[in-house]
């Protein structure tokens, strides 16, 4: 059962709370907070906190200078490594009161009313995959892994061991169920899964996991980078985002009188899904980074194809049927905004139902292994190769550009045109390396 405002005044008072830390998110997913101590509990629970939105990237322009924060009490927590603080996840408004159309967390929550409105609730699983780097004398974060272990290795090879469950005790004090942590397949890299929630609270679960990871890693003397591609030659970090639609309590993407037990309102999902595929990316993978990141050769998707095993492909269907029947889109890395990109590839599968599109065939081997006819033959596209691309995609796909509404796509395209072209114009040392001696 979702906690009330009552709820929470009764959890500070029991828990001998002194400071509240009001948290929300840019359009850029970065988190943000705003401290007060606990004698404003009334007055935050009204919705009644006032900030300045100009200092925060994609808000409002300087004439609308003042926003609320209205807290969600089901978000409530207190901090394991700050005992007398505790967390509330807000949404963000306009002075008058008003929903701020610009607030990411508003987007999923206006998607996903949509999609009930239709009949579907959606269930979200993830996978996140982080680095664990050692930091300098300075405290900065450096490049040197924090082992030299493998996929799946155990202590005393992995030695981010202690760390990944100080990780996972800390998301339980929080009220975060975790399925599964292990090493993943580069020195230095962890996994952590969570558990499915509906859309809403996966995203708010995942924004906390991050928090988490970062702040129990520094506490170790380490640091923890959701960045997609910190290290040449090894894997770079995905974000598996498993997907299902129910009807009340029954999976929608399960039928057992279909061919491999999917339904096929599972197959017109999957359809949308990869038919918005590059629309989409721009969301799912928002850094000039994460294009060197899904490049052939290390795990990850490069076309937009899918399979029920390859783990090349941007979507795969697990082998669970019944209740845990669901899609995994492996494309977005744990760099997105979690309540963009969740928002948007719901949309994207329902204009896939909405159509009642088909898939193409799944493909059990690397799409990069096949010839470019047999792809077009298939109706496999490639993903964007760079950001820009993405951005472009981005802007000529209606549906997505719906989800998010003109005002935040307009400065959602602004913020990352001005990265792109910051990161083109600059000189970097692979062209050093290359060109200097030469010519």
């Amino acid at each position: 059962m979702a906690l009330t405002a009552d709820d929470v005044r009764a959890a500070c008072r029991d828990q001998s709370i002194r400071f509240l830390r009001l948290q929300f998110t840019d359009i850029l997913g970065v988190v943000k907070s705003v401290d007060l101590p606990i004698q404003q509990l009334d007055k935050v629970l009204a919705g009644d906190c006032i900030f300045d939105g100009t200092a925060v990237e994609g808000f409002v322009r300087v004439h609308e200078a003042d926003m609320r924060l209205t807290p969600d009490p089901a978000t409530f927590v207190r901090l394991p490594w700050k005992a007398d603080t505790a967390r509330l996840i807000c949404d963000v408004g306009r002075f008058d009161g008003a929903p701020y159309p610009g607030d990411p967390r508003q987007v999923l929550r206006q998607t996903v009313a949509r999609a009930e409105a239709q009949g579907w609730r959606m269930m979200v699983g993830t996978e996140s995959e982080f680095f664990l780097f050692h930091r300098d004398a300075a405290g900065k974060p450096t490049t040197l892994t924090h082992d030299q272990a493998s996929y799946f290795d155990l202590a005393p090879l992995d030695l981010g061991e202690q760390v990944r469950a100080d990780i996972a005790a800390a998301l339980a004090a929080q009220g975060i169920a975790v399925e599964q942590s292990h090493h993943e397949i580069a020195p230095g890299q962890h996994e952590v899964d969570c558990v499915q929630l509906p859309a809403l609270a996966a995203a708010d679960q995942l924004v906390t996991l991050r928090v988490t990871a970062r702040t129990v890693a520094a506490r170790a003397g380490l640091h923890a980078t959701f960045m997609p591609k910190p290290l040449n030659g090894v894997n770079g970090s995905g974000l598996h985002v498993h997907e299902s639609l129910f009807r009340g309590e029954v999976n929608a993407f399960h039928d057992p009188e279909e061919a491999e037990g999917l339904s096929a309102t599972a197959r017109h999902y999957l359809a949308g899904v990869l038919l918005h595929a590059r629309g989409l990316a721009a969301l799912t993978n928002p850094l000039v980074n994460s294009y060197k990141r899904l490049v052939p050769g290390y795990d990850a998707p490069v076309f937009a194809s899918w399979s029920h095993s390859e783990p090349t492909q941007m979507v795969r269907v697990p082998a669970r049927r019944g209740p845990g029947t669901r899609i995994e889109v492996r494309t977005p890395d744990p760099a997105c905004n979690p309540y963009l990109a969740i928002a948007a590839m719901l949309a994207a599968g329902l204009d896939g139902i909405r159509r009642e599109l088909s898939p193409p065939p799944p493909v059990e081997q690397p799409a990069d292994r096949l010839s470019e006819e047999e792809r077009r033959e298939l109706g496999i596209a490639p993903l964007p190769a760079d950001l820009r691309e993405a951005l472009d995609a981005l802007a000529d796909d209606a549906v997505v550009r719906e989800v998010l509404g003109e005002a935040l796509l307009a400065r959602f395209l602004a913020a990352k045109s001005v990265e792109w072209e910051v990161y083109r114009a600059r000189v970097h040392e692979w062209e050093l390396e290359q060109y200097l001696g030469t010519f």
